[in-house]
Formats: C-alpha cells, sequence, structure tokens
C-alpha cells in the first residue's frame, strides 16, 4: 500500500477567518475518521489568508473515495458556505518519502 496525501488549498469567503472554518469542520472530522484508511488531517492558514488542508490516507484510492464523499454524503455540511469555490486547487499525490524523528 501506498500512502498518499489529499492537498486542498483555498481562501475563505470574505467575513471568515480560520477559527470559523475550523469549527465549521465537526462533521467533516466525524466523517474522515469513519473512512478506510484515513490516518490524520492538518489543516494550516498562512498570513495571506490561503488555506491547506492536508489530510493522509492509506492509498490514493481511500483518498479519492472519501472525498467523493464530501461533496454528495457531506454535500449539507456549513463548511462548505465558508470555501471561496473559486480558489480551490484540490489534489491526491502518492507519498515518495516518509521520514520520521
Amino acid at each position: 500500500m501506498t500512502e498518499a496525501l489529499e492537498i486542498t488549498q483555498f481562501r475563505l469567503v470574505p467575513g471568515s477567518t480560520g477559527a470559523d472554518f475550523v469549527a465549521a469542520n465537526t462533521d467533516i472530522d466525524d466523517y474522515l475518521r469513519r473512512q478506510p484508511g484515513f490516518r490524520w488531517r492538518r489543516i494550516a492558514q498562512d498570513d495571506d489568508g490561503l488555506v491547506c488542508d492536508i489530510v493522509a490516507w492509506d492509498s490514493e484510492a481511500d483518498g479519492r473515495h472519501s472525498a467523493a464523499g464530501i461533496t454528495t454524503e457531506m454535500g449539507d455540511s456549513p463548511v462548505h458556505a465558508l470555501i471561496d469555490h473559486t480558489t480551490v486547487d484540490f489534489r491526491i499525490i502518492a507519498v515518495l518519502r516518509h521520514l520520521t524523528n
């Protein structure tokens, strides 16, 4: 099995904060934890407001399966209203090397 990273970058709609986005993700976090192959998730935001949402999966297939559910099964999540969808850059890529301490 090849570990994969789901990397999504985007901007929030005007008036929304990173804290708002994190708070709106409760149902998405629960959904991710139920998905086969889920390892971990990190959400970061730079000084210019760009949000980077990274999810680690056991495989690219696991990531793609889960991603499909974010827009279907989880389509009513409040998190979608906070994202400027015209700015979304989404990809799932295989990990070439994993280094830990």
